[in-house]
Formats: structure tokens, sequence, C-alpha cells
């Protein structure tokens, strides 16, 4: 993982990020933690795969080999 990931990601710490995983799942949560695999650590994780059921899910590790992106939430 390059320095400039590192940075934004402590950078969002604490805060709600969108991740999208293989398989077309979506989740936000706030970020909790991360490593240079880029496993996630999200609490007061949601589901938003499907917008019309949206499932809470708590605090969950993501593992990294299944994120295709991370971005802060708008909201």
């Amino acid at each position: 993982m390059s320095e400039m990931t590192t940075e934004i990601l402590e950078q969002n710490l604490s805060k709600i990020v969108l991740v999208r995983l293989k398989g077309g799942k979506s989740l936000r949560g706030r970020l909790k933690g991360f490593d240079q695999h880029l496993n996630l650590v999200l609490e007061e994780t949601e589901d938003t795969t499907n917008i019309e059921n949206q499932k809470k899910l708590g605090l969950i590790i993501v593992r990294g080999d299944n994120v295709v992106l991370i971005s802060p939430s708008p909201r």
C-alpha cells in the first residue's frame, strides 16, 4: 500500500466511508482501523447494496482482498 493511500485512510479514521466489495456488495460504516493489506475494521456498518432493504451489521472486519473501492461518504 502506498504512503498516499495510508495518509488518506488515516485522515478518514473515525469518519464514515463507503466500501465497494468484489461481487457488487456495498457497505457504509465508520472506519475504525486498517492495516497494510487493506483489511478494514468498520463500526456502525450497514449493507447498502439494496437501498430499499439496508441491513445493519454493526462492527465488522473486511478482508482487504475483497475491497474494490473506498470512498469518503458524502453524508
